[in-house]
């Protein structure tokens, strides 16, 4: 069964980071088609992957282009905390 919940949380997670990444090379967004459907794939995980492009079929309007972004590879997320202050009250 498909969990929902599990996958929307995914999809959000990958949408942060794609924006992360056009931030940093802009380049790319030129590539994508005006007024775009941008649905998130991760490359080995092959049930989010169906779940995100049947979902985006279920939404898009006609005539909207459809573009599939593939995540191949993502580095573990790493806190920015440069220092840090603990205080422990009793």
């Amino acid at each position: 069964m498909i969990d929902k919940k599990k996958y929307v949380e995914k999809n959000s997670m990958l949408v942060k980071e794609f924006d992360r990444y056009i931030l940093e090379h802009p380049e790319f967004a030129d590539k994508i088609p005006d007024n775009a459907l941008i649905v998130m794939q991760l490359e080995g995980d092959e049930e989010f992957n169906t779940w995100a492009r049947e979902s985006a079929q279920k939404v898009a309007e006609r005539d909207t282009p459809i573009v599939y972004v593939t995540i191949t590879e993502l580095k573990p997320v790493r806190s920015r905390i440069e220092k840090l202050k603990l205080e422990l009250v009793a």
